[in-house]
């Protein structure tokens, strides 16, 4: 067993706007927490307008959602203002409280939560030790603050590793 599997994703996608939350529901899953930056937007935009309508969606469906971000408030409360969800600013990730905080504050626990989030060190380590369901996304941005830069260098590691681990499961299923 990899070293490296307590970083991978459960998931691993091209985009948030991708994932199919329709069918995740009917699952069971109720609550999804977000990373905001280069997941939802760019690094630091405000909300546009696919990510208002894809909030709009959620909460129409019945899902709580809620942003958890490493960013300082005022960033983090301009794209929450936005698209009506709750949030918690300087979340500490990838330590757990933030995590645990995310699914009392929706009303969900780890079996009916998803995370989704564009790191592996920070992201998807935080919600795998937490023990909620997590999705990595392709950054939508390449511009990066420079010790984002860093970690994506050794994220290309983990990610080489998953992919392998991966194709190996799905040549043993066959």
């Amino acid at each position: 067993m990899s070293m490296l599997k307590k970083f991978y994703p459960k998931e691993y996608v091209n985009s948030t706007y991708e994932i199919d939350f329709d069918e995740l529901y009917k699952k069971g899953y109720r609550g999804v927490i977000f990373d905001i930056d280069n997941t939802l937007v760019p690094h630091g935009a405000p909300a546009d307008e696919q990510a208002i309508a894809f909030f709009k969606r959620l909460h129409a469906m019945g899902y709580g959602t809620l942003m958890l971000s490493n960013n300082k408030e005022p960033r983090v409360k301009m794209f929450c203002d936005a698209v009506s969800a709750p949030y918690i600013f300087k979340a500490g990730k990838p330590g757990v409280d933030g995590y645990r905080k995310a699914m009392e504050i929706i009303g969900t626990n780890v079996d009916n939560t998803l995370f989704v989030g564009d790191q592996i060190f920070t992201d998807v380590w935080g919600a795998n030790k937490a023990g909620i369901y997590s999705f990595l996304v392709k950054p939508i941005h390449p511009k990066e603050e420079i010790q984002i830069v860093l970690k994506r260098y050794l994220e290309k590691i983990v990610l080489f590793c998953y992919k392998r681990d991966r194709e190996k499961q799905m040549r043993k299923s066959k």
